[in-house]
C-alpha cells in the first residue's frame, strides 16, 4: 500500500511539474496600439531630443519653497493618497490569501469526551450503569494540499500580483493628480493676490481722480456728470476687492483641504512674476509615455489580471487532485492516549471532475473573457486619451505664451494711452469720458494679464501632469 501511494505521489508530481512548464510558457503580450512618431503641438528640439520634462521629479519643476514645503505635506496627509494605500494593503493581503493556496495545510487538533451512563438505562443492567468513561483523541492535519497540476491556483496568483501592480500604479496616479492639484491651487491663489494688488491699486487712483475731478467741479472746470462717471469706477473698482478677498479665503480653503488640514491661511513664496518656468519644454517621445504614466501601466497590469483569471477559469475544467493526511492518538483510557497501539493516521488522495454543472464553468469563462475584452478596451481607451491629453496641454502651453506676449504689450499701450488721456483731460482739449475709458480698458487688461500668466503656469503643470511626471 505504501509503494503504491508512492508512486501515485511521485506521479502526480511529475504531472504537476509539467502541467506548469506548460501553462508558464505564454507570455502576456500588449494589445495593438497605433503610436504616433510625435506629439502634435511639440515644437521642433532636433531628431535625437528624447529629453521630456516629465522625467524630471516634481520638485525640479516646482522650485517655489513654499509651494514645495505644500506638497510635501500632501503627500503624507492627502485623504486620496491615503485611501490609494489602503486599496494596496488590501491588494497586497488578496495576494497572500492566493498565494496560500497553493502550499500544504497543517493543522493540529485535539478533544477530550466524558461520559457517564445511567444506572437505569440499558448498560445499567449489564453492570455497567454509573460509570464515567473519557476517550480522548490527538491528530496532526499532515496534509491538506491541492496539487495545482493545470496551474489554475498559479494563475489565480498571477492576477493577484498584477491586481496589487496595478493599486499600486494607482497610488502613483493619485500623487501626480495630488502635486497638481496643489500647483494648480498654490498658482491660482498668487493670481488671486495680483489682482488683489491691482484692484487695490486702481481704486487707489482713481480715489485720487476723484478728489481731482471734484476740485474741478468746484471751480466749475467741471460737471456734475464727470463727477458721477469718476464715482463709478471707484464703486466698480472697490466692490471688486471683496469679491477678491471671498476668492483667495476659498482658494486658501481648498488647498487647505488637499494637503490634509483644517481651513486657514496659506503662506506664500515668491509672487506670480517671479514664479520660474522652464525655458524650452520638451514633450519626449511618445513611446516612452507608455512606460511613464502610471494610469497606463495601471490599465496594462489590470489586462495581465483578467488574462490570468480567464486562464484559471479555463483550468477548471480539469480534474482537481488534492491530498489529505492525518497522524495522531485514539483511545478510551487517556493513560493510553499515547501508547503504540492508540496510533492512528489515514492518507488519501482524491481526484475530482467535474461532470455536470449547468453551465456554471463556461459561464465563468464566459465571464471572466468579456472582462477581458473591457480591460482591453480600456487599456486602449487609457493610451489614446494619454496622447490627446499631451497635445492637448502643448497646443496650450504654446498659444497661451503667444497670447501673454501680446497682453504684455496690450497694457504697455494702454497705461500710456491712459496717462496722455488724463494729461489732455486736464488741459482741457479732451473730454473726460475718453481718459475714464482708457481707465477702465487699462484695468481690465491688467487682470487679464495676470490671469493669462497664470494659465500660463497652469498650462506648464497640466502639461507635466499629462506626460507622468510627479510622482517620483
Amino acid at each position: 500500500m505504501i509503494d503504491v501511494t508512492r508512486k501515485l505521489s511521485a506521479a502526480i508530481i511529475v504531472i504537476s511539474l509539467f502541467g506548469g512548464s506548460v501553462a508558464g510558457q505564454k507570455k502576456n503580450e500588449r494589445p495593438p496600439v497605433a503610436i504616433p512618431n510625435e506629439f502634435r503641438g511639440a515644437e521642433s528640439t532636433g531628431p535625437t531630443d528624447q529629453a521630456s520634462i516629465g522625467d524630471l521629479k516634481w520638485f525640479e519643476i516646482f522650485k517655489d519653497d513654499e509651494l514645495q514645503k505644500m506638497v510635501r505635506t500632501a503627500m503624507v496627509q492627502n485623504y486620496d493618497l491615503g485611501l490609494a494605500i489602503a486599496r494596496i494593503n488590501a491588494a497586497r493581503a488578496n495576494l497572500g490569501l492566493a498565494r496560500s493556496d497553493q502550499f500544504p495545510q497543517f493543522a493540529a487538533g485535539a478533544d477530550l469526551a466524558t461520559s457517564r451512563a445511567s444506572s437505569n438505562g440499558p448498560t445499567g443492567a449489564l453492570g455497567q450503569g454509573g460509570r464515567s468513561r473519557s476517550f480522548g483523541s490527538v491528530f496532526l492535519s499532515l496534509l491538506t494540499f491541492e496539487l495545482d497540476v493545470w496551474g489554475r491556483l498559479r494563475q489565480q496568483t498571477k492576477a493577484a500580483q498584477a491586481e496589487l501592480r496595478a493599486s499600486e500604479e494607482d497610488r502613483k496616479a493619485v500623487l501626480t493628480i495630488v502635486v497638481g492639484d496643489v500647483a494648480t491651487g498654490y498658482f491660482s491663489l498668487l493670481e488671486l493676490d495680483s489682482e488683489l494688488e491691482i484692484a487695490k491699486q486702481t481704486l487707489a487712483t482713481r480715489q485720487e481722480s476723484l478728489r481731482l475731478i471734484a476740485l474741478r467741479q468746484q471751480g466749475g472746470l467741471a460737471t456734475a456728470l464727470d463727477v458721477r462717471q469718476a464715482e463709478e469706477l471707484v464703486y466698480q473698482a472697490s466692490q471688486t476687492i471683496p469679491d477678491t478677498e471671498r476668492q483667495i479665503a476659498q482658494t486658501e480653503n481648498q488647498l487647505s483641504f488637499i494637503i490634509g488640514n483644517n481651513p486657514g491661511s496659506i503662506t506664500r513664496g515668491r509672487p506670480l512674476d517671479q514664479q520660474q518656468a522652464l525655458p524650452t519644454v520638451p514633450a519626449g517621445l511618445p513611446s516612452s509615455l507608455l512606460e511613464r504614466r502610471p494610469d497606463i501601466r495601471s490599465a496594462e497590469d489590470n489586462l495581465v489580471a483578467q488574462r490570468a483569471l480567464v486562464s484559471a477559469a479555463k483550468r477548471a475544467f480539469f480534474p482537481t487532485i488534492s491530498l489529505t493526511g492525518l497522524f495522531g492518538f485514539q483511545s478510551n483510557e487517556l493513560s493510553n492516549l499515547f501508547t503504540g497501539p492508540s496510533k492512528a493516521w489515514s492518507f488519501v488522495p482524491q481526484i475530482t471532475q467535474p461532470i455536470f454543472t449547468g453551465g456554471r464553468l463556461k459561464s465563468d469563462v464566459k465571464f471572466a473573457k468579456a472582462q477581458q475584452e473591457f480591460a482591453i478596451v480600456q487599456y486602449q481607451q487609457t493610451i489614446q486619451n494619454a496622447f490627446k491629453e499631451v497635445s492637448d496641454a502643448l497646443i496650450q502651453h504654446q498659444k497661451v505664451r503667444e497670447i501673454r506676449t501680446q497682453q504684455e504689450l496690450l497694457v504697455v499701450t494702454l497705461r500710456d494711452r491712459s496717462k496722455l488721456a488724463h494729461v489732455r483731460y486736464e488741459g482741457g482739449v479732451d473730454t473726460l469720458l475718453n481718459a475714464l475709458d482708457s481707465d477702465r480698458e487699462l484695468f481690465d487688461a491688467e487682470l487679464n494679464l495676470t490671469q493669462t500668466k497664470r494659465n500660463e503656469l497652469l498650462s506648464l503643470v497640466q502639461l507635466y501632469k499629462a506626460l507622468g511626471g510627479g510622482w517620483q
